[in-house]
């Protein structure tokens, strides 16, 4: 059949009055904005294909009694998939109409319509959406508040878009407040159904004024029964070196978020905080939170400053050598011919190794220990280097590729330790028992080394970290005790090879602990007895008390003894949960994602009391900063830019950035701008 097809529409004759597909074609002329693009191509009786008429690619549409539709057409032309469409829309050319000919006529244009070019979409545009958004990104990605006033951010925007008259800097700063109000009182529904307590963490940020700033972050398990890490306030402190400046940060912490009964532990670092400083913390801690074995967890040293410490302390101590093989990377990464030459030498010697070098940056110890470690594998190729260009005078000698090879060893292990903290999700406390272990013993082999180099070399290592072992390792044992597959036993096992002869006097430190602590919890879920009082004619009252009609016992300070045989008594001599727990076998290690806050959420009804206990526990925090920070080699440090806002706008926009990126930087749920936007900024 060679039927003509213009417009869309099939010419009758002979032949195709016998197609009876086809007849519908002659009574309905075509409407789809997708014919000015495409032809109907008959290819056999009742099969016909729809031709676009830029690229020529052809399309099913007609088969038998089926027909395709358009959406498929549409998609060609609308989503840039048409080759010669796209590179026209590209260069911002219109294609005029190309009429087709058939047997030398030319037919005529089909009739122009008012339609929007296929893939265009018009919106109007949302002025109130846009501050929004602009807000939102400011707050992000930290950047100044004051871009909008900047001549080339102004710029851009008209070159997006023409219509769109700029906003002032108050509109934006009013919603940046308005996005922390917000985000503010959706985390303060969060914390109002937590079945637990809430762990503190406490870092000071400095600045080029006097001024520091504390950041307090809160981690806790969520009504779902999830880690959760946040943070919670971020508060100038005028005089850091004063005793009670962050005794004050806690406290308002603490009542700006109605915490003070639920705090549980307190995480700091001794870079900011001295002994009187620690003191009075503890005090505080022992106030505000008396049944929690009267405020003794207080964590006084971060794990990833320590981290930090250690790599310092390896890094001043083979400074000479460090920079050797640092002044080497710089000379051959200084050019392109260098460069060349390098990887030519590289290629001849077939060294294994896929690192390519890089110059490290002196604010990250990770990219140090990156630099080293490629030059270590790649020293013979300097060695080479060294005797065929004469201008590369600073080639580390043999002595100093044996240093970096040790300083890497012990590097590794450092990295590797700080890397947990890098994860997407915050890990509980007692992943943090494996890594502090495992640094604990190298330290130890190292200063048993036979080699005096290595032994001298790691002994100012292990008397820094071993302090800090000391100070951890039996809350970090009460952490991996409530972990199903290893409990005590692993407790009994690590302080075996690192105590010796103490290990048993440790253990028990680490056994009595989540004893007592378990019998805080015992105590708290006891009913309190009923007061009675009565108001008698001589003026006196007399006070009677009443549980459950049993006599309250003698104040003879034995008080936590009776509500421990009750306790004990009560469950007619039964097995507590702590000990029935502890009892049982041990889960196989066999699954690396096991989770063991979702397996104590599956457990509860068994473990009601101890399930609490132990998610209060796993959520304690060991480091007190973010894991961007891991690697940094000094406190975070805020710029003269944001130093000169005021301290409710800095905080607005600290916190909120926090708590957007921890909302997966999802856009914000629906509001009323109307009412949403705050026109006054936080004093």
């Amino acid at each position: 059949m060679n039927a003509v097809i213009e417009n869309g529409i099939v010419p009758l004759d002979n032949n195709s009055l016998a197609t009876p597909e086809l007849q519908p074609n002659k009574r309905r002329r075509k409407k789809s904005i997708v014919w000015e693009y495409f032809t109907i191509e008959p290819v056999s009786p009742g099969c016909s294909r729809a031709c676009c008429k830029q690229c020529k690619r052809t399309f099913a549409y007609i088969s038998g009694s089926k027909q395709a539709g358009t959406s498929h057409l549409k998609r060609h032309i609308a989503l840039g998939i048409c080759p010669v469409n796209r590179l026209n829309q590209e260069k911002n050319q219109v294609i005029p109409y190309t009429p087709s000919s058939q047997n030398g006529a030319v037919t005529a244009p089909p009739r122009k319509r008012c339609r929007a070019t296929p893939g265009s979409v018009t919106i109007a545009l949302d002025r109130d959406n846009c501050i929004h958004e602009m807000a939102r990104m400011i707050v992000l990605h930290d950047y100044p508040t004051d871009m909008v006033d900047q001549p080339g951010f102004i710029n851009f925007v008209q070159t997006l878009q023409p219509n769109f008259s700029m906003v002032s800097f108050n509109s934006v700063h009013s919603e940046i407040v308005g996005i922390y109000r917000r985000e503010k009182q959706m985390l303060a529904n969060l914390l109002a159904g937590i079945p637990g307590r809430v762990s503190l963490t406490l870092d000071l940020w400095t600045s080029d004024q006097t001024v520091g700033y504390a950041i307090l972050t809160g981690h806790f398990i969520d009504g779902d029964w999830r880690l959760q890490r946040r943070v919670l306030k971020f508060v100038p402190v005028p005089f850091p070196d004063s005793e009670v400046a962050f005794n004050h940060a806690v406290v308002s912490c603490l009542s700006d978020w109605n915490l003070e009964s639920k705090l549980f532990a307190l995480t700091l670092d001794q870079s900011f905080a001295s002994e009187s400083v620690v003191g009075n913390l503890r005090g505080l801690l022992s106030l505000k939170n008396p049944h929690m074995l009267n405020g003794q967890f207080l964590i006084v040293d971060c794990y990833a400053r320590i981290l930090g410490r250690l790599t310092q302390e390896v890094l001043g101590g083979t400074r000479e050598a460090v920079v050797r093989v640092r002044n080497s990377v710089k000379y051959v990464k200084a050019s392109e011919s260098c460069e060349e030459k390098f990887n030519q030498i590289r290629q001849q010697l077939q060294i294994p190794s896929t690192k390519n070098l890089v110059i490290d940056n002196l604010r990250r110890w990770d990219s140090t220990y990156e630099m080293l470690s490629t030059a270590c594998e790649l020293r013979e190729v300097f060695s080479c280097l060294d005797t065929s260009d004469s201008d590369f005078k600073e080639a580390p000698s043999m002595e100093d590729w044996k240093t970096i090879e040790i300083l890497c060893a012990y590097l590794k292990v450092f990295f590797d330790a700080a890397d947990i903290l890098t994860s997407e999700t915050y890990p509980t406390s007692d992943a943090f028992f494996h890594q502090v272990y495992r640094v604990q013993v190298e330290l130890i082999h190292g200063t048993l080394s036979e080699d005096s180099f290595i032994s001298n070399f790691v002994k100012p290592l292990y008397g820094m970290f071993d302090r800090y072992w000391r100070n951890s390792c039996v809350v970090l044992g009460m952490a991996v005790a409530m972990d199903p597959r290893y409990k005590l036993k692993l407790v009994e096992f690590s302080f075996a090879k690192v105590f010796g002869e103490e290990a048993d006097m440790w253990v028990r430190f680490v056994d009595e602990g989540i004893h007592e602590l378990y019998f805080e919890y015992i105590a708290q879920t006891l009913p309190l007895p009923s007061i009675h009082v009565e108001q008698r004619c001589d003026g006196y009252v007399k006070v009677e008390a009443h549980q459950d009609e049993a006599t309250i016992p003698p104040p003879d300070g034995l008080s936590d003894f009776d509500v421990y045989v009750s306790e004990i008594s009560g469950h007619h001599q039964t097995k507590s949960e702590l000990d029935q727990y502890l009892d049982e076998s041990l889960l196989p290690r066999g699954s690396e994602d096991f989770d063991v806050v979702e397996w104590w959420k599956l457990n509860r009804i068994k473990y009601p009391t101890l399930s609490k206990m132990a998610a209060d526990i796993l959520s304690i925090p060991v480091a007190t900063i973010s894991g961007d920070a891991v690697f940094d080699t000094g406190s975070k440090k805020l710029d003269s830019c944001r130093c000169s806002l005021r301290p409710g706008t800095l905080e607005a926009l600290v916190c909120a950035n926090n708590w957007l990126q921890y909302r997966g930087h999802q856009s914000s749920p629906a509001f009323d701008f109307s009412t949403a936007i705050v026109k006054k900024e936080i004093k």
